[in-house]
């Protein structure tokens, strides 16, 4: 650990008590609907993880809203860590922003003074903190953060999704995981991919229609959940698509976004 969250500080502390003026996503917190219906917890976001071959793509939306005003289509939603891991944030973008520089300064500095990588479980520990941390902020209705973390182990490069809830519980996602308020939609399409798609299911998918698929579904869910910023061609905002495999962390270009929307899903 490092500074002074490190020294006993808290995550709160860290953050000197700051307030979001927008919200990536989150649902299921105390006075407002669940998942399943409208209410002021469900603000915005479509976040998602799935296994393809070779590695995991994660994506995100670029929106965030504050009540019913988009504050920006330009936020970037799936974050590096370090070279094996990555996040994609659903909730207040201040809290889950500073969460994810928290992940990446520890584990730097763990990396530096243990001359060795932090374990996945290491990991996965580190983040579950940082969450209850800031359960009276998540509670309060400012301050939630739903994340989805994939690392992988820099021994033997296997993969893992994993998924959080506002408490800090962690589960595997195995072979997919979703989040924010437009991932309903999202879930059911990739359950069913993977169950009757393709012989191997999500994982056998090759990675040029892996992403294809990430932009197919993140208009799918825009289509339905009006929080989710979707893809605007014609101010060139695409979504963030990130790939982890044994090579490491690729960030897949504009131009390339652009292509592949052109021919995989407007069909032009």
């Amino acid at each position: 650990m490092m500074g002074d969250w490190a020294n006993g500080g808290s995550f709160l502390e860290l953050l000197g008590q700051r307030q979001s003026i927008g919200s990536l996503g989150t649902q299921g917190l105390p006075g407002s609907a669940d998942a399943h219906g409208a209410g002021p917890g469900i603000q915005a976001t479509t976040i998602l993880a799935f296994h393809y071959r070779g590695g995991v793509l994660v994506a995100g939306d670029r929106r965030a809203t504050a009540g019913n005003r988009i504050m920006t289509n330009r936020v970037d939603k799936v974050l590096e860590i370090d070279g094996h891991s990555l996040m994609a944030i659903a909730g207040s973008p201040a809290f889950a922003i500073e969460m994810a520089r928290v992940l990446e300064h520890t584990f730097k500095y763990y990396r530096r003074s243990q001359l060795t990588d932090m374990s996945v479980e290491g990991k996965l520990r580190i983040l579950s903190q940082l969450l209850k941390e800031n359960i009276s902020m998540a509670f309060q209705g400012v301050g939630a953060v739903v994340p989805l973390f994939v690392t992988q182990d820099p021994g033997t490069f296997e993969t893992h999704i994993y998924f959080y809830d506002i408490l800090g519980a962690h589960f595997e996602g195995a072979p997919f995981a979703v989040g924010g308020s437009g991932s309903l939609e999202v879930q059911g399409i990739l359950r069913y991919l993977d169950r009757w798609g393709n012989e191997g299911g999500l994982a056998g998918m090759p990675e040029d229609e892996a992403v294809v698929l990430a932009l197919r579904l993140l208009e799918a869910a825009s289509y339905f959940d009006s929080a989710t910023g979707g893809i605007q061609v014609r101010e060139t905002v695409y979504p963030i698509v990130k790939l982890l495999d044994r090579s490491g962390i690729r960030t897949i270009s504009e131009e390339e976004l652009k292509e592949r929307y052109r021919t995989g899903v407007e069909r032009v």
